[in-house]
């Protein structure tokens, strides 16, 4: 028998999952994150957690977790946690990738409709009985998406599915920036790898889909907003450090760019108050990527198969270390 510990909820069939494999299963009841201090003390003597991004899985916690074998976190990145710690304890680290990447695509083509065509402004006119009169420039006008430029930052799984959407449902012309070309992207999309600099310039919306390291953090500064077309709109579903969020505030005051849909933030959960104030052609979320029931089921079950095939001596399904 192995004790695991859920940092947060956990779905009942899953749990029930883990106690059948005759495993003791430790959940956290409150609302919001397991205070760190008590996830340290539950660790103590835990083989296995089953965590979320917004757990801080460092190197103080993996050394007063003694017996931990496994640590699989529900989501595709793993920033949260400290991949050479526990490589060095010989602790397997797990994520849930693909399971994950239609849901995404289709909450981030959700925000580049939205912001494009100024849903959020037109749903609160309407609720607040100021219904415009119709016109050839009435109020609230937005920008065609059809046939237009689509510029995927990052094409991996998620970049992808976004690039399809873009290219098979709108007719739109799809330029990409990543680490490497992806040969299946251009065959089957036509899409044109290009340098960072001339998606930027070329492209009436970009998509944000990288990962949140060192060379990623701050990628879209003033500097790339100054690049990118007036009349552009950024979406970013990826990570919100990608975006330094005073220089998107000032390239949406100053009409440097003409948009954004935005779902991830840079000091999560908190959100730029100039954010909060901009409403013409931005629309936020709080971080609801993959948030539909399908998925996080999926999602949670992967982390369940992950942690049982460590358990058992087997190799877990989707391993980052």
């Amino acid at each position: 028998m192995a004790r695991i510990v859920c940092t947060s909820y956990l779905f009942p069939d899953q749990v029930d999952r883990l106690k059948d494999a005759g495993h003791e299963v430790r959940l956290h009841q409150g609302d919001g994150p397991i205070p760190r201090e008590r996830l340290i003390a539950e660790l103590a003597d835990a083989e296995a957690v089953i965590c979320l991004l917004t757990d801080r899985i460092d190197r103080e916690l993996l050394g007063a977790a003694p017996s931990l074998r496994v640590v699989a976190n529900v989501a595709v990145g793993y920033e949260n946690v400290d991949i050479e710690t526990a490589s060095e304890r010989g602790i397997v680290v797990t994520n849930t990738p693909d399971v994950l990447t239609e849901a995404t695509a289709d909450l981030t083509f959700a925000l580049l409709l939205t912001a494009a065509r100024r849903i959020a402004e037109a749903d609160a006119v309407v609720r607040d009985g100021e219904f415009p009169a119709w016109g050839l420039d009435q109020p609230l006008t937005g920008t065609d998406v059809y046939g237009k430029t689509l510029g995927i930052v990052g094409m991996g799984r998620i970049g992808t599915a976004v690039a399809r959407r873009g290219r098979l449902g709108f007719g739109m012309r799809i330029l990409y920036h990543s680490r490497s070309r992806v040969e299946a992207a251009e065959r089957d999309l036509d899409a044109e790898f290009v340098p960072f600099d001339r998606l930027l310039t070329e492209s009436d919306f970009v998509s944000v889909h990288v990962p949140l390291t060192d060379e990623t953090r701050h990628l879209f500064d003033r500097d790339a907003f100054a690049r990118m077309k007036p009349t552009a709109i950024l979406v970013n579903v990826a990570r919100g450090p990608v975006v330094d969020e005073d220089a998107l505030v000032r390239a949406l005051e100053e009409g440097t760019i003409a948009g954004a849909g935005i779902d991830v933030f840079e000091h999560e959960p908190d959100v730029h108050p100039g954010l909060i104030r901009l409403r013409e052609r931005v629309v936020l979320t709080p971080h609801l990527g993959s948030a539909t029931r399908e998925t996080r089921r999926a999602m949670a079950q992967l982390a369940v198969d992950n942690v049982l095939a460590v358990l058992t001596g087997e190799r877990p399904l989707t391993p980052v270390n």
